[in-house]
């Protein structure tokens, strides 16, 4: 019997072996599949939507509000002159070309120069009608997501051994000697052709006055898109009621600059105004701000 046994011995020792192996390979399996599937999911929410500043320098202070918005960002007006519709932006901070994380709107902040042409009339508007965010520059967050983790990446600790290990400097794999090459001259720059665009008629002229963009939808387009958008039978959320400031806004300075169609634009407006008034009881005061400009506009083009 005792003969039987010792010569099952080398057996039985060899299965136990094979059974701790299996199941150590199991093991590891598991703990690294997790971790490969967590590390993807941390990579794609370390990759923030990023905006690029526009460069709105020179612009009249009514066009510059359209691109800002339209690029997601808020802004306000810093300095002695305020934000009158046909003031110039001078400064701007951040500056154009900046890289920003999209935190919601970031602000830009304005400097104007005044109109000497325009008079200034009415209230202006100083800052965009929607909160603003804090600019934070992408090279200020990309420093800010390395640095707790440069010292866990540059040592690296063998769990089996627990011998300490440095990790290499990074190296470049191109040959030394060797000059990168680009596929324009040294010196000059290409810049993309613009489209000519035929300006529209105005209905009567004011000196100094921006001329109106054609690349901006005409006055009655941008009333009827507005009317449209505000049809709905429920309640207009906040951020509508900011975008339905900004363009009154807009159409409203525009008919006054005397651009083309502005008296019918202004007459949507004034429906849209009383629909809301009628609806949601605000309205009215924007619907006075309209018909006055209408007035204006009507005796001009007479």
């Amino acid at each position: 019997m005792a003969a039987r046994l010792t010569a099952l011995l080398p057996r039985f020792l060899a299965l136990t072996v094979i059974w701790l192996l299996g199941a150590a390979t199991y093991t590891l399996a598991a703990d690294t599949v997790p971790v490969a599937k967590h590390e993807k999911k941390a990579e794609a929410a370390s990759k923030p939507h990023v905006l690029t500043v526009p460069d709105v320098r020179k612009k009249a202070y009514v066009f510059a509000k359209g691109i800002l918005q339209d690029a997601g960002f808020a802004w306000r007006v810093e300095g002695s002159v305020k934000g009158f519709a046909a003031n110039t932006v001078t400064v701007q901070r951040p500056a154009p070309g900046t890289k920003v994380i999209d935190n919601g709107a970031p602000l830009v902040v304005l400097s104007l120069t005044r109109n000497a042409n325009y008079g200034e009339s009415g209230l202006p508007e100083n800052s965009a009608p929607y909160k603003g965010t804090r600019v934070v520059l992408v090279s200020d967050w990309a420093s800010e997501q390395i640095e707790p983790t440069t010292s866990e990446t540059t040592e690296t600790t063998s769990t089996e051994t627990g011998a300490t290990t440095t990790a290499p400097a990074a190296t470049t794999t191109e040959p030394a000697g060797t000059v990168p090459t680009t596929t324009e001259p040294i010196g000059t720059t290409t810049e993309p052709e613009q489209p000519e665009q035929e300006t529209r008629k105005p209905d009567f002229e004011v000196p100094g006055a921006p001329v109106e963009p054609a690349d901006e939808m005409p006055l009655p387009d941008r009333a009827r898109a507005l009317q449209h958008r505000l049809s709905g039978n429920t309640k207009p959320s906040q951020h509508l009621i900011n975008f339905w400031l900004y363009q009154h806004s807009w159409i409203v300075a525009g008919a006054r600059f005397g651009w083309h169609d502005g008296a019918e634009a202004l007459r949507i407006l004034i429906k849209v105004d009383q629909s809301l008034q009628r609806r949601f009881g605000f309205g009215a005061e924007s619907e006075v701000v309209a018909r006055r400009a209408l007035e204006y506009v009507e005796a001009q083009a007479k």
